[in-house]
């Protein structure tokens, strides 16, 4: 659900949040912190700290998105889940240095509020609750940041590493890699150091955080894994051309019956139908699914013309589209279908969604 605007990017929390929360709120409202107060001021001091701790990733968050944002990247959301949050930039930064300052944002921003908040405690001498939710949201932010610079994929160290061989070696996909296996080799550690540390120390392991240091490092390795898979999809995708998934189509009136514009283009080997007007320019294109849908006994006293969809704007795509320019233009406009045109206008033929599927996920 989108909760605010902050700069006129929506913000979205995912409703998870809300069962993580109020397990924090449990957990450090019981906790050894808060043992002396009432339930009602434990309970509420807890809840204050969640609240202020997902402003803080909030801000981290925002601050990614700013950046990006003042480089000409778009920003689509910012996305608030259990673990922490999401910026969804649109584009990649389009140089190593833009990527370094884009990633680094978050964690400097994180880092400057832990100091603002130890300043506030310095200068203030702040005691009782007041002083131990900042000096709780303190800690927290300093984790937070010294985590989010940890070098793998996916956090925002992991992008700076990734800044850092790409700059060196001027391969950006080369530097994907070497940042994500950096990721799942921190994964491991994340959960395997602790536990050792705690073990070889003689204390007893606690299962609440074996779970959740594996939560952790599972969040760490799927997300190194997502960026090993984005990279080879964009190493294929020039492979994926719209000419070469087109379907043949041929060019038939709206009031044709559904069974004789089958039998045309069975006749002629076409996979598509468009509907032309009196002057044989294009209109509409019939619908796959449709037709299929529609039993044979009735395809005679069916009109071809019904089962079409108007061929908008966004549904006109140029032939020679390939790779990730192709894949967002039909991110633009959704449909089932498109109508694919020469640089002269001329139709070549009617590209279906479903076949530019089953080639994406083969790529």
């Amino acid at each position: 659900m989108r909760i605010a605007r902050p700069f006129g990017i929506p913000v979205y929390i995912s409703p998870y949040w809300f069962l993580i929360a109020g397990l924090f709120v449990f957990l450090y409202g019981n906790s050894a912190a808060l043992a002396g107060s009432a339930s009602g001021v434990r309970y509420g001091v807890a809840a204050a700290f969640v609240v202020l701790l997902y402003v803080s990733v909030l801000i981290h968050e925002l601050s990614h998105s700013l950046v990006a944002r003042g480089f000409g990247l778009p920003v689509r959301r910012i996305l608030l889940y259990p673990l922490g949050g999401f910026s969804e930039i649109e584009q990649e930064p389009p140089t190593p240095g833009r990527e370094f300052l884009v990633s680094a944002a978050g964690p400097l921003l994180s880092l400057v509020l832990a100091a603002i908040g130890w300043a506030v405690l310095v200068v203030t001498h702040l005691g009782g609750l007041p002083g131990l939710l900042i000096e709780q949201l303190v800690w927290a932010n300093l984790l937070v940041g010294i985590f989010n610079l940890l070098p793998g994929l996916p956090l925002d160290g992991g992008r700076m590493l990734r800044a850092g061989v790409w700059k060196a070696t001027s391969r950006p996909a080369t530097a994907t890699i070497v940042a994500a296996w950096a990721g799942r080799v921190l994964a491991v550690a994340v959960l395997v150091v602790p536990i050792v540390l705690i073990a070889s120390s003689g204390q007893q392991v606690q299962i609440f955080d074996v779970v959740w240091l594996g939560v952790i490092a599972a969040f760490m390795w799927v997300g190194a894994g997502q960026s090993l898979k984005v990279t080879r999809v964009r190493e294929r995708l020039p492979g994926l051309q719209a000419r070469t998934l087109a379907r043949r189509a041929i060019p038939i009136p709206a009031s044709l019956p559904l069974a004789e514009a089958i039998r045309r283009a069975d006749e002629a080997g076409a996979r598509a139908l468009v509907i032309v007007d009196h002057d044989d320019k294009p209109i509409a294109i019939v619908n796959e699914s449709a037709v299929m849908a529609t039993p044979p006994q009735r395809r005679p006293w069916v009109d071809a013309g019904s089962l079409a969809r108007t061929i908008d704007s966004g549904l006109v795509l140029p032939a020679d589209l390939s790779g990730m320019a192709l894949l967002e233009a039909v991110r633009r406009s959704p449909a089932t279908e498109y109508l694919l045109v020469e640089p002269s206008g001329q139709v070549y033929g009617v590209l279906s969604a479903s076949d530019l599927d089953h080639a994406f996920a083969g790529v």
